[in-house]
C-alpha cells in the first residue's frame, strides 16, 4: 500500500498543518484589485438598499401599530 506523502516522524501536527495550509493558499485564484473594488461596491450597495428598505418597512409597520393602539384605546 503506498500513502500519499506520508508525515515525517519528527514533525508534529500543528507544523504539519501549517505547511498544509500555505501549501493550499498557493493554489487559491485570487481576486485582482479591480475586481475586488468592484465586488466590495455591490455588497456596500446591497447593503444600503437592503437598510433602507428595512427602515422604511420598519417605520410603515410602526406607524401602523401605533395607529391601532390608538384606536383601540381610544386615546
Amino acid at each position: 500500500m503506498t500513502r500519499a506523502k506520508a508525515a515525517k516522524p519528527s514533525e508534529n501536527a500543528l507544523a504539519r498543518y501549517l505547511r498544509e495550509t500555505r501549501g493550499e493558499l498557493r493554489k487559491v485564484t485570487w481576486p485582482t484589485r479591480q475586481e475586488s473594488q468592484r465586488l466590495t461596491a455591490i455588497v456596500l450597495g446591497v447593503t444600503a438598499l437592503m437598510a433602507l428598505f428595512l427602515g422604511i418597512l420598519d417605520f410603515i409597520f410602526s406607524r401602523g401599530i401605533q395607529e391601532l393602539v390608538r384606536a383601540l384605546v381610544g386615546a
